[in-house]
């Protein structure tokens, strides 16, 4: 077996032991491997122009969130790609070096291709990323007019020496570190930050198109643009800036704080919301996880920077190109559809386009409904709590909220119910990465309508997605339960593939009604009727519904099992899969993201594949799979396959029952991924992934299922 970038060779396959640490790969190095395949979806030609734009700025975004998450969990010394199951991951030896390093490349990779490659092939369309160097005179004037009238008022330059406290730098956005010289000689030395409010990318007129004044048509009917980096234009106006002083260099570089809260190190007696509220504010003033400095930073002004910001060296990183990817997901907003995926419109799932805009309750009533979003619309989910706030035999309603939307129409219904008097109970997720400040928000505009608001546990984050609502009809009371893998905003709805089950059942609304009592009060089941749920039951039931497989093959019966994840790092569920493929069990894994597991391995993974789906949309649904001896079962929910999902997290996962929607699970959704051979990527057993061959009659999966 040959050794790749990222995979060590272990002894012959077939004498591995399941407890060998060479069937384990690294985590964060798989999490790593995703961010390649993005990179690749920006590097495909395939992909609209603009929309390959869109890839490349998620890769920036997700390298810097890798930084700021995970690079302070890792020891200083790290070790090599697979792991001990047993053993902490910071034993390993030069592991942190090597993913710094792979992450590093990767920014550097996709830096440079916006350079070399992106960059030409928008210039041909007419979207052209201009340099400051290069643009003519009248268009350097018109860039500094900019600086003058939008930029200039913002700027806080900050100097630093024996009266002045270096200064205290926010992460991510770019500070140039500048030398000056007084008319006295002396040597000075301040920060400039670029201000974030401020679009990274200025509009100026082409070259070519001075005679149009400024838009010219092309052929095709598009108009040319013209942009310039923000920085480049605030670099060539420094003097504007440092008035009576010489600017002798400025030098780039950004700061990247670790963006993991501690709420354990927080002192406060006044709630979890403000203990939370404590940890965003003390985000700003994290421990520095990377220092990025342009590459002509002279080295006496990087141990400048690096005394001051009480950085070692190892941390500080010299890169030829510090653009901020984040940032080119501007030009999206440039209206070039041609450049762009077609829009979609999805449609109502069947069973509610005869009832859209009545009763939705009926429509439940009648039977239970499967949501597959972005091919189905999400309205039904803001429908089904709309009306729940309206209708006036609707008693109580009780949601989970992990992310939200800015302005959700979800979240107003709720306050409109709590407003009209109904009982509302909300669970707010105050520990969703990014959106604790906007969560924050939602939570106190519940509480001033009159809902009954908490805020996850401490111990235990809740990343259930469920809501219940209880309705009196006639001499009864019926519950009502939606259950999903997505969040319940409008926004990602559209971006992320996710599926949800409407339902009555009476089990699952027991089963609903005492998780929620769990949240928000004292119960703690230990057991459920339908429901699968962490931490109580869902490793349990995980193993269970493996061993059943196992079970089936030993006898004589065929094994089969379907698992769709974001995430498989649990050491002994992986275990568990390679004893079922020893067994003989076919097992198909469709993992988005992270996999420890290593496929094909002889004597040991024989039958297990794994594959990697990434486009338009990002694969977020969790759906799971089992033959079960021909009475097949199917689940929908929340939970990847890792040690957090089973322990430290509140997940929830249903049945799906109904003959035709679990054969349209299992026929329609699972099918489409697993015969994708365009945008399908297959994971090898030495580690790395390759693309899916094409030419067969597959196709791209989320294509097919947008028909």
């Amino acid at each position: 077996m040959r050794t790749t970038r990222n995979a060590v060779t272990p002894g012959e396959p077939e004498h591995l032991h399941l407890d060998d640490p060479a069937l384990l790969l690294d985590p964060d190095l798989s999490r790593l491997e995703f961010q390649r395949r993005v990179l690749d979806e920006a590097r495909d030609p395939r992909n609209p122009l603009l929309e390959r734009v869109r890839f490349l700025s998620i890769v920036g975004s997700n390298l810097d969130e890798f930084a700021m998450t995970r690079l302070g969990a890792l020891a200083p010394a790290g070790g090599a790609r697979v792991l001990r199951m047993d053993a902490p991951m910071s034993q390993s030896r030069g592991r942190r070096e090597r993913i710094e390093t792979l992450a590093r490349t990767l920014m550097l990779e996709a830096r440079e291709y916006l350079t070399r490659h992106l960059a030409p092939e928008l210039a041909d369309a007419g979207i052209h990323l201009r340099d400051y160097l290069n643009l003519d005179a009248h268009q350097r004037a018109e860039a500094d007019r900019y600086f003058e009238e939008a930029v200039l008022p913002l700027l806080m330059p900050l100097g630093f020496d024996a009266t002045r406290p270096f200064p205290h730098l926010t992460h991510r956005d770019i500070t140039f570190a500048v030398v000056l010289r007084s008319p006295a000689g002396r040597l000075h030395f301040a920060c400039l930050q670029v201000p974030s409010s401020t679009p990274l990318l200025v509009p100026v007129r082409h070259l070519r198109l001075e005679a149009s004044g400024g838009n010219s048509m092309r052929t095709d009917g598009a108009i040319e643009r013209g942009y310039v980096w923000l920085d480049q234009v605030i670099a060539a106006n420094l003097p504007a800036v440092f008035r009576g002083m010489h600017v002798i260099g400025a030098y780039p570089f950004r700061v990247i704080r670790d963006a993991e809260i501690r709420t354990d190190a927080i002192d406060s007696d006044d709630g979890w919301l403000s203990v939370i509220e404590q940890g965003v504010h003390q985000r700003e003033f994290a421990p520095i996880r990377v220092v990025a400095v342009a590459e002509d930073m002279p080295e006496e002004l990087v141990d400048l920077l690096a005394r001051n910001l009480c950085v070692p060296e190892s941390i500080v990183h010299r890169t030829k190109h510090l653009r901020d990817l984040r940032r080119l997901g501007e030009l999206l907003r440039v209206e070039r559809p041609d450049l762009k995926y077609a829009p979609s419109v999805p449609p109502l799932p069947m069973a509610l386009r005869p009832v859209h805009g009545c009763d939705i309750f009926s429509a439940i009533r009648a039977r239970d409904i499967l949501l597959h979003h972005p091919f189905e619309s999400f309205q039904p989910v803001v429908d089904f709590v709309r009306q729940s706030a309206v209708d006036p035999s609707v008693l109580g309603i009780s949601m989970t909220l992990y992310r939200v939307d800015r302005d959700s129409p979800i979240v107003s219904s709720l306050i409109e119910a709590a407003r009209a008097g109904k009982q509302v109970r909300v669970v707010v997720e105050l520990r969703a990465r990014f959106d604790e400040t906007n969560n924050i928000a939602w939570a106190r505009a519940l509480e001033r309508a009159g809902a009954h608001v908490t805020y996850g546990m401490p111990e235990l984050k809740v990343h259930a997605k469920i809501a219940l609502v209880v309705r009196r009809e006639g001499e009864k009371v019926r519950t009502y339960v939606h259950v999903s893998s997505g969040n319940y905003n409008t926004g990602t709805a559209c971006a992320y593939t996710d599926v949800g089950l409407l339902t009555c059942d009476e089990d699952i609304a027991r089963d609903a009604t005492d998780m929620f009592n769990f949240l928000t009060g004292h119960a703690a089941p230990s057991a459920f009727r339908k429901m699968i749920a962490a931490p109580a039951t869902l490793k349990r039931r995980v193993t269970e519904l493996i061993g059943n497989e196992i079970a089936h093959r030993r006898a004589g019966q065929p094994g089969r099992i379907i698992l769709k994840m974001n995430a498989l790092s649990d050491p002994g569920i992986i275990r568990l899969l390679y004893l079922a493929s020893q067994c003989g069990v076919e097992i198909d894994l469709i993992i988005r993201g992270i996999c420890c597991l290593r496929p094909g391995v002889p004597g040991v993974s024989d039958h297990i594949r794994v594959r990697s789906i990434v486009g338009r949309f990002l694969e977020h649904s969790r759906i799971w799979y089992f033959r079960n001896g021909g009475q097949e079962r199917v689940f929908i929910g929340s939970a990847d396959l890792m040690p957090r999902n089973f322990e430290r997290r509140v997940e929830v996962m249903i049945p799906v029952e109904e003959g035709s929607m679990l054969r349209r699970i299992r026929d329609e959704i699972l099918a489409a991924y697993l015969d994708d051979d365009v945008k399908a990527w297959r994971l090898r057993s030495d580690g790395d992934y390759e693309r899916a061959p094409g030419g067969g009659p597959g196709g791209a999966s989320q294509e097919a299922l947008l028909t």
